[in-house]
């Protein structure tokens, strides 16, 4: 069974930096994926990025050239580090985990999920 505990949220003012960050356990030995989502108060569950076992990212446009996604496997962490956040990045960020090398922005390809940690950017 594949857990998965976020941390690392918080407020920041708009402009900020955050970094989140993903302990998974019960993970497979290789060959699976790692994918970050959000939900704004409202709203659906919005892919965010995405990490393939072999390092390769994937980044929504909204987010590109302003969030890294990264992992270190001897840890078994995923992160998210966010910079020059904007009011609109206000949102709950999710970990999620998914079977096979190649990573999917879609929420129903991933295996499990983990609770969530609030991210708050104040204007």
């Amino acid at each position: 069974q594949v857990q998965l505990v976020e941390s690392g949220g918080g407020l920041v003012q708009a402009g900020g930096s955050l970094r989140v960050s993903c302990a998974a356990s019960g993970l497979p030995f290789t060959g699976y994926s790692m994918g970050w989502f959000r939900q704004a108060p409202g709203k659906g569950r919005e892919f965010v990025s995405a990490i393939s076992w072999s390092g390769t990212t994937y980044y929504t446009d909204s987010v590109k050239g302003r969030f890294t996604i990264s992992r270190d496997n001897t840890k078994n962490t995923v992160y998210l580090q966010m910079n020059s956040l904007k009011s609109e990045d206000t949102a709950v960020y999710s970990c999620a985990f998914k079977y096979g090398s190649t990573p999917s922005n879609l929420e129903r390809s991933y295996n499990y999920w983990g609770q969530g940690t609030q991210v708050t950017v104040s204007s």
